[in-house]
Order: structure tokens, then C-alpha cells, then sequence
């Protein structure tokens, strides 16, 4: 009997280490707290590069978008709107699953929200406005590449929900109601925490965009 409950007792404890080593990769703590986001993206020389793009997640630039898969980002004033790229790719083994992209035509200060791709593990969302050289840029400049490369705006996208995530995903949907229309700039400023980024010389009212 006793060698028996042994056993039993082996058995759960098999089963418990390969439960957990089945658990997705956004489950495990490590990878949260070492993720390098930043979700506001941009440099601070060129007119493009220097344009500011930020990423509508949280301040730690972590996020499930939950089952709308709905995601959003804010751009800056600019008077040579570019397009944007975003980048979707696996954020554990890069062999682990394949990158999407989507591409955001060029447009103004504003809102633009879009759907996630579909991913069964956490992401690695970036957004990058695609700036050209410019060609009376002199080459012997060492800061020459800053005016057509900056640091994209970095974020996680988790594969599993949590409730920590309904208040700012609640406050998408409500973005969403407004496609085509425009929304308070004060309210993306509180809601997101971006009253530091959001200029008081903006607009009132903020366009909002939505991808199909």
C-alpha cells in the first residue's frame, strides 16, 4: 500500500511539472519582466524619424488585446505624413512561428485602430514610420542615419487575457465607436497616460481612423 501511494504521488508530480512546462510562454514571469518595451517610439532629429508614434497599451508597453483583437496607435503632427509599418513576430524562438506585418498609409495627427493578427503565443509588436534618406543629407554626417531610422515604438502582445487588461481594452472599444469621427484629447491623455507626450498646443479633438 505504501509503495503504491509512493507511486501516486510520483504520478501527480509528473503530471504537474509537464502541465507547466505545456503553459504558454506569456505565462511565465520571465518573460514579462524582461521584455524590452517601449512604447513610445521616435528619435529626436529628422522630420520623419523624430515624429512621434506611441503604441495605446499600457506604461510597461505590455497588452492582450483579448478576443476583438483590437490595437491602436497614436501619431504625432507632421506636415510629410508617412506610412507605418507594423511588425508582428514571435516573441520567444524566433523559429518558434512566422512575422505579419501590416501597413498603415500615411496620415496625420491622430488615431489609427487595426485587429491584431491571429497568434496562439506572445508577440513582439513594433511600428516604425517608413522614412526616406534624404538626398541633400551630406554622407559625411555621422548622425545621417537618424534622419531615416529611429527606434520603433516595442511592445508585447500577450496570448492569454486577463482582467488587469479589460479597463484600457474597454476603452478601445469605446475608440472604435468613433471611427471616422474624432475623440477628446484629454481623454487619450488620461486614459493611456500620455499627458506628457500630448502637447497642449494639439488639437481638442483627436481624428480617429480604423483599418477595415
Amino acid at each position: 500500500m505504501a509503495s503504491r501511494h509512493h507511486l501516486s504521488r510520483w504520478a501527480l508530480a509528473l503530471l504537474a511539472c509537464l502541465l507547466a512546462s505545456a503553459l504558454p510562454v506569456d505565462a511565465q514571469p520571465s518573460l514579462r519582466s524582461s521584455f524590452p518595451g517601449r512604447r513610445i517610439g521616435g528619435a529626436t532629429r529628422g522630420e520623419c524619424s523624430s515624429r512621434l508614434i506611441a503604441h495605446l497599451v499600457p506604461a510597461d508597453s505590455v497588452f492582450a488585446s483579448g478576443s476583438t483583437r483590437l490595437l491602436a496607435v497614436l501619431q504625432g503632427p507632421t506636415a510629410n505624413p508617412r506610412p507605418v509599418q507594423l511588425t508582428f513576430s514571435p516573441a520567444g524562438e524566433p523559429a518558434a512561428g512566422a512575422s505579419s506585418s501590416l501597413m498603415l498609409p500615411a496620415s496625420g495627427l491622430g488615431l489609427v485602430l487595426f485587429r491584431q493578427p491571429p497568434a496562439q503565443q506572445p508577440v513582439r509588436w513594433e511600428s516604425l514610420y517608413q522614412c526616406e534618406q534624404s538626398p541633400s543629407q551630406p554622407s559625411d554626417d555621422p548622425l545621417a542615419f537618424v534622419s531615416s531610422a529611429s527606434p520603433p515604438a516595442i511592445s508585447l502582445l500577450l496570448a492569454t487575457n486577463s482582467s488587469e487588461f479589460q479597463p484600457l481594452q474597454s476603452v478601445l472599444q469605446q475608440l472604435a465607436r468613433s471611427c471616422g469621427g474624432s475623440v477628446s484629447r484629454e481623454l487619450v491623455a488620461s486614459r493611456f497616460g500620455l499627458a506628457d507626450v500630448i502637447k497642449a498646443d494639439w488639437p481638442e479633438q483627436l481624428p480617429v481612423r480604423c483599418l477595415n
